[in-house]
């Protein structure tokens, strides 16, 4: 994979483009309502947004009142310069809110369309679906992402009930659901040390379940800091600009350090990172070997939007996430309670841009301190970041895991730096060597009947 340096002042000029600077004219941007803030049905012990209850006042009611939910439709439809406009309802769970709750959403984009295009997508734990969710979920043509983690053991080991049972069989339940209604859906799957430990076996499940379109989704949580425990939170907050990055370097070899003492390449010790927290080298590891099998078997059957999103930035098309982005900021949230947040990873006062009642969108979105938050994600790159062959389809991913200092002791460095290496550099002659297929006007799936002349993975 070629580098692509960036140019800083080219860079600015796309970012002004694009709305990352301070301008008048309406920028475009992606929204994610959060109609429940962080109350949820399942107790999963690595999901970063429960705990977040801690910084609203106990008793609170976190269903979104149908004033913030009139006021959030009309606003995002207005503000949006496109033809067509994606709500995204995550949560905690959505689903909690009733179906109800969404006709009425549904009612209010008609209303306020002016005709413009309007599309929905969920994310859900799944475990709360029945039929009526899948009536309306089909007949509407909603896109809903689904959570499973994998096989009844790998999901049951951090998603689980309030009352501590695993929540296997609920979700799978859902997941049915969404089958049985042709919902058109996808699966997100969160990656722990228990899924890297048989990366076959999780894939395999998958694709015996039937799923066409599977996402996953690395966990990397650190243990609380001084700046969380100011707050009542148990997980640190995200990495700022400004704050001294960490305890922790990386070695050339990807092993990570603690201090003077190296550790075991792909281990922390703590406190840095929670147990359930994937490591480097696993997480490579498990992309690699699911790339082998995939490349195989699936590829135009079966869609890993990882090894898309990879395959995208070794084009150098723009990239369709925000962790691959060269800047970000154009992901804001919406809480239950009409707060504008800079990200779903930065629900903090800090990062509060405003309130969806009483102010702007496109001002919030544009706003001084949003642009900032953007730009910083490239401006923060270290050195051996900016010179690494594998940037064009990295970035440096979400900033949130920018917490190891690099081989030069310059902070900022991606804690999966390691992993997307391993992965992106393994990846690569298979791209080429698709590309080529591409450019002849043969499918990509002629990749599973070509030779490629690789090392391949263990």
């Amino acid at each position: 994979m070629k580098s692509k340096t960036t140019n800083p002042k080219k860079l600015r000029r796309q970012a002004r483009a694009d709305g990352l600077t301070p301008r008048n004219s309406p920028v475009q941007f992606s929204l994610m309502a959060k109609p429940i803030g962080p109350a949820c049905n399942l107790r999963c012990r690595y999901c970063f947004y429960l705990e977040k209850d801690a910084l609203f006042a106990d008793g609170e009611d976190y269903r979104m009142s149908p004033q913030v939910l009139e006021a959030l439709v009309r606003k995002y439809i207005e503000s949006e310069p496109a033809n067509e406009v994606t709500f995204h309802w995550q949560g905690g769970e959505p689903t909690l809110m009733g179906v109800e709750f969404f006709r009425k959403a549904m009612q209010l984009q008609r209303h306020y369309a002016n005709g413009k295009r309007i599309h929905n997508t969920l994310q859900t734990n799944a475990t709360l679906l029945d039929d009526e969710w899948g009536r309306m979920l089909h007949e509407n043509h909603w896109l809903v992402g689904a959570s499973l983690d994998g096989p009844e053991d790998v999901h049951n080991a951090f998603r689980l009930t309030a009352d501590g049972r695993g929540a296997f069989e609920a979700a799978r339940r859902g997941l049915d659901i969404l089958l049985k209604h042709q919902v058109e859906f996808n699966v997100l799957a969160s990656i722990t040390p228990v899924s890297t430990a048989d990366p076959l076996r999780v894939f395999r499940f998958f694709r015996e379940a039937g799923v066409k379109f599977l996402q996953f989704t690395p966990v990397v949580e650190r243990v609380a800091d001084d700046a969380a425990a100011a707050l009542g939170l148990q997980l640190a907050v995200g990495i700022r600009q400004s704050q001294a990055h960490g305890k922790l370097s990386v070695g050339v070899d990807g092993g990570i350090r603690q201090g003077e003492a190296v550790a075991a390449p792909g281990t922390v010790a703590a406190p840095e990172v929670t147990p359930w927290s994937v490591r480097p080298d696993g997480y490579g590891e498990f992309l690699c070997r699911i790339f082998d099998d995939w490349i195989g078997h699936d590829v135009g059957s079966m869609f890993v939007m990882n090894f898309e999103w990879a395959f995208a930035g070794y084009l150098g098309l723009p990239p369709r996430v925000c962790q691959f982005m060269p800047v970000c900021g154009r992901s804001p949230i919406i809480e239950h309670n009409g707060d504008i947040y800079a990200c779903d990873h930065y629900v903090y006062p800090e990062y509060r841009l405003g309130n969806i009642l009483t102010d702007d969108l496109q001002e919030m979105v544009q706003s001084r301190a949003q642009c900032a938050f953007g730009m910083a994600k490239h401006e923060s790159l270290p050195s051996c970041c900016q010179e690494c062959p594998v940037l064009p389809a990295c970035q440096g991913e979400c900033p949130k895991r920018r917490f190891l200092q690099a081989p030069d002791g310059s902070p900022g460095l991606n804690y999966l730096c390691a992993a997307y290496k391993r992965f992106l550099t393994h990846a690569a002659p298979y791209f080429e060597a698709i590309d080529r297929l591409r450019r002849t006007g043969r499918p990509a799936s002629d990749i599973m009947q070509t030779q490629v002349v690789v090392v391949p993975s263990r």
